[in-house]
């Protein structure tokens, strides 16, 4: 079997997945690190691997006219950051796999419910980033707009719930959360499914809480801690403060009473 022709790319982040991707090449990648500028006029896709506070930083260093090359690897709900700068269609990954420290191989996040691998990808560049995943021994779909919309929607509760649950039991990983706390990570993923689902106006697929609870086992060693709030729990603490200023119910008790438990919010 020949194999896989790979897209010479730029990427952006020299962390765990930076260096991933990067190993995935066939060494005519460039490697741009903080601060540097995203040059003009290296063709083909911006792979973007930063933490999620550095995306301004990001776009500063990038030529206007390569915006639309841009593929983001970032968790969480970027949604809102894409609209604030004109970004509404941009290529998106969903990197269901686990890299523990820089150097290290992924782990491919194949669980015994999605034996064919959840990782996706969505936008102009999906298929070459499914390619270099390929050459890489990781799984990867491209998806559309809606059905990625979704996932993505699944792996925020996904981490919104697991970390939240983890942090109030210190020093658990989310596998011993999904042995554990079942009961716990059940009922806020039920509620924080609702939530998305009102506000996006989606129907999810049956059986998330089971999807969301075999990948939990599939990189069980995983820590848990709530981080990049404003990117990942703050979303939904924000459909819970809209709601309140309107005088509705809050669609996430469960969820805003632990946060405040652990005060992260007052």
């Amino acid at each position: 079997m020949a194999a896989t022709k790979v897209t010479p790319s730029i990427i952006v982040g020299g962390g765990r997945v930076g260096k991933a991707l990067l190993e995935m090449g066939g060494g005519h990648d460039l490697l741009v690190k903080r601060g540097e500028l995203v040059p003009i006029d290296f063709p083909g896709p911006i792979m973007v691997c930063t933490r999620n506070d550095d995306l301004d930083a990001v776009l500063q260093s990038t030529p206007q006219s390569r915006w639309n090359d841009l593929v983001f690897f970032q968790n969480g709900m970027l949604e809102p950051w894409f609209e604030s700068k004109g970004l509404v269609d941009a290529d998106q990954v969903l990197a269901y796999f686990a890299i523990s420290k820089v150097g290290e191989r992924p782990v491919d996040g194949i669980t015994d419910t999605n034996p064919e691998g959840l990782t996706a990808a969505f936008g102009k560049w999906g298929s070459a980033v499914a390619a270099r995943l390929h050459a890489g021994g990781l799984s990867c779909k491209v998806l559309e707009k809606e059905p990625f919309q979704k996932q993505m929607l699944e792996k925020l509760i996904w981490i919104s719930a697991f970390m939240l649950v983890g942090a109030r039991h210190p020093g658990a990983t989310v596998g011993i959360v999904e042995k554990d706390f079942r009961s716990e990570v059940g009922s806020l993923i039920g509620e924080l499914a609702a939530a998305a689902a009102v506000e996006k106006g989606i129907v999810f697929d049956e059986g998330m809480e089971d999807r969301l609870c075999a990948y939990a086992r599939a990189v069980s060693h995983f820590p848990t801690a709530v981080k990049e709030f404003k990117w990942r729990n703050g979303w939904f603490y924000s459909l819970s403060e809209k709601a309140i200023a309107q005088g509705k119910q809050d669609p996430c008790p469960l969820h805003t009473s632990w946060l405040k438990e652990l005060k992260i919010v007052q």
